[in-house]
């Protein structure tokens, strides 16, 4: 069975024992099944607190030491047992984030709660480091804030306080759920499952696909009800200027999820012929389907998903529209047609092999992706046409969250020249996430210019294509830097 098909986390587990000397705990296996809340103050006794520290002040609390004064505070004994919970036990690091924040908080020192003072004391950042070159600290709170997220839609639905990391700062605010004035409805909904079969991934995918639309629907109703639609083309950034004008729609197309579930559960590599076939999905499908999963073939086959990188990047793009989000729509991919390409512009979100519209643009390109084992190796992105120095091929590395990946911004003109095409493909998400944050940075796109040979805005249209690399912690990107440039007659 594929792994992202593997039946979820019961919340009914194994007996957790809690080492000294560790804060994860250790599933051991025994016969009788309890609730792991039990044992995490049952075994309490065992773990050992971090060192933490805020601005000059380190704490350290060894095991039969006196308990400081916040140990019986309802707060810090929430977030001790958010962080002893499986949402927090694959990374260590947002563990020590959290109580980090929150043992600050409750010691009166908000106020040395800054992103370079985090990044010191938490992520060992050297005294002198810029939070403005660096951004592992903005990626991990943001990281954060889902687990928190995670934690109250599961295993901590019935807890009476509710922590939130609030956008813009890094005070943990704390708050009773059940307060008036405060909706229980406004912690995430509980999330159902089915026995064997994972579905927490599509139902998030499909609210992100929503979101997206949402979000498209709402930037174009208020930007008719305004005159600056016809604002002229020099306040949207450049290079997005040339996809993004007044005269002419923009159609915003997402990667299309399922497709690449599909090919990946049926180990085809599909193309965009086969999914404009009136046969789709059903010709990508294997024969026989075994019993077990023919649920989740079903659903996916006849669902709509997308991705979060995908929201991303689609809200980064209608801000840099700005008075030309009326313009910005989004499509479908299952829904388009060649023949709606000759009449708008176009924006792909993802490769080849989540989106097959854009193998359509791949004779075009220098840089275009590789799959050796499809949905079980590496991708790589292949040079074409190497110059001196540079590499035949770019391969993304992935350790659990964290690693490398590469992406493409590729701009060249529409099917019989009417309109502009924007590609925005990854590696991986992390990839077309780093696009719209270096499209969204002014340094960079100064930088692409250089790189394209440009000492101003062109007049005319420039096409390009452009490879970037990025690093990405959590799954989300840290770094970002041009690596080559070529033009496109």
């Amino acid at each position: 069975m594929p792994a992202f098909l593997s039946p979820p986390l019961n919340l009914r587990c194994n007996r957790y024992e809690l080492q000294s000397g560790s804060q994860a705990p250790k599933i051991m296996d025994n016969s009788r099944s309890v609730d792991w809340r039990d044992m995490i103050h049952k075994h309490a006794a065992k773990s050992v607190a971090p060192v933490l520290e805020v601005g000059n002040m380190s704490t350290v609390v060894p095991v039969g030491a006196n308990p400081r004064p916040f140990d019986s505070d309802p707060r810090w004994q929430l977030v001790e047992r958010i962080v002893s919970s499986p949402p927090f036990q694959k990374s260590s690091r947002l563990r020590d984030l959290l109580l980090y924040l929150t043992e600050a908080t409750l010691q009166g020192k908000e106020h040395e709660l800054s992103e370079q003072n985090i990044g010191r004391a938490v992520f060992g950042k050297p005294a002198d480091y810029s939070p403005t070159e660096d951004s592992s600290v903005r990626v991990y709170v943001r990281q954060l804030r889902f687990r928190l997220h995670e934690y109250f839609d599961v295993w901590g639905e019935n807890e009476p306080l509710v922590v939130e990391i609030p956008r813009g700062n890094y005070v943990p605010s704390f708050r009773n759920r059940h307060a008036e004035g405060v909706a229980i409805g406004e912690i995430p909904a509980r999330r159902h499952r089915l026995d064997g079969l994972a579905v927490i991934v599509p139902w998030i995918a499909v609210a992100a696909f929503a979101v997206l639309s949402a979000l498209l629907w709402l930037h174009a109703r208020q930007s008719k009800a305004s005159p600056a639609t016809a604002m002229v083309r020099s306040q949207v950034p450049w290079p997005l200027s040339e996809v993004f004008t007044s005269r002419q729609r923009t159609y915003i197309v997402a990667a299309d999820a399922n497709y690449g579930m599909l090919r990946i559960m049926a180990h085809t590599p599909g193309s965009l012929d086969a999914y404009l076939q009136p046969s789709y999905p059903q010709n990508l499908l294997p024969r026989r389907i075994p019993h077990a999963e023919t649920l989740a073939f079903d659903y996916i086959a006849n669902s709509l998903l997308t991705s979060y990188a995908d929201v991303s990047v689609t809200t980064t793009l209608l801000k840099l529209a700005g008075p030309l989000q009326g313009n910005l729509y989004a499509r479908s991919a299952r829904d388009l047609r060649l023949r709606d390409l000759q009449t708008a512009n176009y924006v792909f979100l993802g490769s080849t092999s989540s989106n097959p519209w854009v193998s359509l643009f791949e004779p075009r390109l220098n840089f275009v992706e590789s799959e050796r084992v499809i949905g079980n190796g590496k991708k790589s992105f292949l040079n074409r046409h190497p110059r001196l120095g540079e590499k035949t091929a770019y391969t993304g590395t992935m350790q659990g969250t964290e690693g490398e990946d590469y992406a493409t911004i590729s701009i060249l003109p529409g099917e019989r020249a009417k309109g502009s095409v924007l590609i925005l493909q990854g590696l991986e998400q992390a990839g077309t996430e780093a696009t719209g944050q270096f499209l969204s940075d002014s340094q960079s796109r100064l930088a692409l210019m250089k790189a394209l040979g440009l000492k101003q805005v062109p007049k005319t249209p420039v096409w390009f294509e452009a490879l970037i690399h990025t690093r990405f912690m959590e799954n989300a990107p840290s770094t970002i830097h041009l690596v080559e440039v070529r033009r496109i007659p």
